[in-house]
């Protein structure tokens, strides 16, 4: 796993404090976002929806054909000074089809993790007790981030369909804001009933 970051300094200590929560062997190392792009088949963008567009253009020489981007940025209202628990509306429709429109030819970009708090995911002993909605429109590419998504002990991971849908999974993320303030809790989620999965 190679985590990336506008900071070598800042990418190596988020790396050793995976090492130190998931254990030394854990095969992890912290990288200018840059390089870190060049060395995953798998590039996973977390940044604040401010940064998304700045961010993808300064991997996009990386970004080479066969890659999978997976958008986990939401574009909640913080972004232009507003509240946690709204979200704008991209000119491109949400915040994943924003990427999809910056990455290069052959780059495909999914959605996921948008939902699952960062809290429970920090935390290896407990479960995720929540499904991992994952959408867009290469089924391949789906399919490699539903399996990826689903070896997160607990997790589901669910087909949410074309990338289009990004724009009512993002919204949902402003619910969870929500909700985590209400009841003052960080790890709020949510399961989809009724489905099936294999």
């Amino acid at each position: 796993m190679f985590i990336g970051s506008r900071s070598a300094e800042r990418a190596q200590t988020a790396a050793e404090t995976i090492k130190k929560t998931v254990g030394s062997a854990t095969r992890v190392t912290g990288h200018l976002n840059e390089e870190a792009s060049a060395r995953a088949d798998i590039v996973v963008v977390t940044v604040p929806f401010g940064a998304l567009a700045e961010t993808i253009k300064t991997v996009k020489p990386s970004l080479t054909p066969g890659k999978i981007l997976v958008n986990v940025t939401v574009p909640l209202e913080t972004a232009i000074g507003g509240k946690a628990t709204r979200t704008i509306t991209p000119w491109a429709g949400s915040a994943a089809e924003l990427a999809a429109s910056l990455v290069p030819k052959g780059v495909t970009v999914v959605t996921a993790f948008n939902n699952v708090s960062a809290e429970p995911l920090g935390d290896p002993s407990r479960k995720i007790e929540c499904d991992v909605l994952v959408c867009g429109d290469d089924k391949e590419a789906k399919k490699t981030i539903i399996e990826l998504a689903a070896a997160i002990p607990g997790a589901r991971a669910l087909d949410a369909g074309p990338l289009e849908n990004s724009r009512t999974i993002e919204q949902i993320t402003a619910l969870l804001v929500s909700m985590n303030i209400r009841y003052g809790v960080h790890s709020a989620g949510f399961r989809v009933t009724g489905v099936p999965i294999s």
